[in-house]
């Protein structure tokens, strides 16, 4: 596939196959999640990568609880807007995915979740190539980064966890969403000669 190809048709997938993902197509995708860029080439990242259906089945159901109980009392709109969706019965915040990837920054300074984030989206972008499907589960974050949730996976206190993403083979690509044009601000006058 080529990269515009990849990058326009990458979707957020909620709906997994029972097919496993073999270790070695999981490397890979590490493999090229570390090629991001990151300041001063530091690499500030790592990867826990959580097998097995039922683990990750009790890990949504946990967080989703704990999710719940966050906004419970909350009147905000975004609030209520949470506690409905997380509400669902037949809501899994994993969505029965059969691997769970945390990209984890190996420090909570700014930079290093940032250059993270860099990293989970290249993991991203080659999981489409590959016909994986992936979903960023951002809601999840909060909780994957309690120390009680870290200490059950193995995860330092001092690391952040970043981009808890869920990814799988698809039961059926998402139809895709328009885009608004982008809002851009020139600075400067083009010059016929090239901007130098």
């Amino acid at each position: 596939m080529e990269f515009r190809e990849a990058l326009q048709n990458r979707r957020s997938v909620r709906s997994y196959q029972d097919a496993a993902l073999e270790p070695s197509i999981i490397q890979a995708l590490i493999d090229a999640a570390i090629l991001a860029p990151s300041a001063v080439n530091t690499q500030p990242w790592e990867f826990w990568v959580v097998l097995g259906r039922d683990r990750i089945n009790s890990l949504s159901d946990r967080a989703k609880s704990w999710l719940l109980e966050k906004v419970a009392h909350d009147p905000t709109a975004g609030a209520v807007d949470q506690r409905q969706h997380l509400s669902d019965p037949g809501l899994s915040l994993l969505y029965y995915a059969p691997v769970l990837m945390l990209v984890v920054a190996k420090s909570f300074e700014k930079q290093a979740n940032e250059d993270s984030c860099l990293a989970a989206f290249a993991l991203m972008l080659a999981a489409r190539d590959a016909g994986i499907g992936t979903c960023w589960i951002g809601s999840a974050r909060p909780w994957f980064n309690l120390p009680a949730t870290k200490k059950e996976l193995g995860i330092p206190e001092s690391d952040c966890v970043v981009a808890p993403i869920v990814m799988g083979y698809p039961k059926a690509w998402p139809e895709g969403y328009s885009r608004r044009p982008a809002t851009i601000h020139w600075v400067g006058k083009p010059s016929d000669k090239g901007n130098h």
